[in-house]
């Protein structure tokens, strides 16, 4: 069998996915030569076409209306501009802690280490604040702790409710598609589930389009699926 490079990409995500399942908290030598040899491929993954991949390993489309870009949010008369991964409807179980992914290469332009939940009464009142539509900055404290990354192709990929942000991660650090940049979480909930918001926006977040705007049902899964290389 002649290797080509689409067959080092699909074993360097399976390789990434068992990083996963054993858990990016894990330390020592079989997990810093597997990161070593998936470091490897992925050079090797280079010279496949590029494209954007889901940010968690295995997972799939979610399918539920809800969950998916321009869901309406009743509580602010607006939609959400992302897919929500959560347990029942990613195909990946979507548990605490599990490991998110950069979904395409770029720089990283935010990193949020720490978030402090508001209490029920500052939730309550930015709930009744943001009814009418949400700034920018209001959007960032539904979304909980948040990593963004800006990609060559003008595209900003924000990943929100995480627990928290990976290990060593900087504002300016190049990350490549695959790399870990944080914990699913459930962050900006007051409470809840563990899930994981992922949005891409052309532009600067909250300032533009959302990918897949204006798309619903079956056209939306059909164009998702052919950006995201799921057919």
């Amino acid at each position: 069998m002649v290797w080509k490079p689409g067959h080092y990409l699909l074993l360097a995500l399976a390789l990434y996915s068992l990083v996963v399942t054993l858990g990016f908290s894990l330390r020592g030598r079989q997990l810093a030569s597997l990161r070593q040899e998936v470091g490897i491929l992925s050079q090797k993954a280079a010279l496949a076409p590029e494209g954007y991949v889901l940010p968690l390993p295995g997972a799939c489309l979610p399918t539920r209306p809800e969950n998916l870009p321009g869901a309406p949010r009743p509580y602010r008369k607006g939609v959400s501009a992302g897919f929500v991964f959560i347990q029942g409807d990613a195909c990946v179980p979507v548990v605490r802690g599990m490991g998110v992914v950069a979904a395409f290469g770029g720089e990283v332009v935010r990193v949020e280490g720490d978030y402090k939940e508001p209490s029920a009464e500052e939730y309550q009142r930015l709930l009744e604040a943001v009814r009418n539509g949400a700034s920018p900055e209001q959007m960032d404290l539904l979304r909980g702790l948040e990593v963004w990354i800006r990609h060559p192709d003008g595209r900003t990929s924000v990943y929100a409710h995480l627990e928290g942000p990976y290990s060593g991660l900087k504002v300016g650090q190049r990350v490549y598609r695959g790399d870990p940049v944080g914990y699913v979480g459930s962050t900006g909930l007051m409470g809840g589930a563990p899930r994981l918001l992922f949005e891409i926006w052309e532009g600067e977040p909250d300032r533009g389009r959302f990918l897949f705007q204006g798309l619903e049902g079956e056209e939306l899964l059909k164009q998702a699926k052919a950006f995201f290389r799921l057919q």
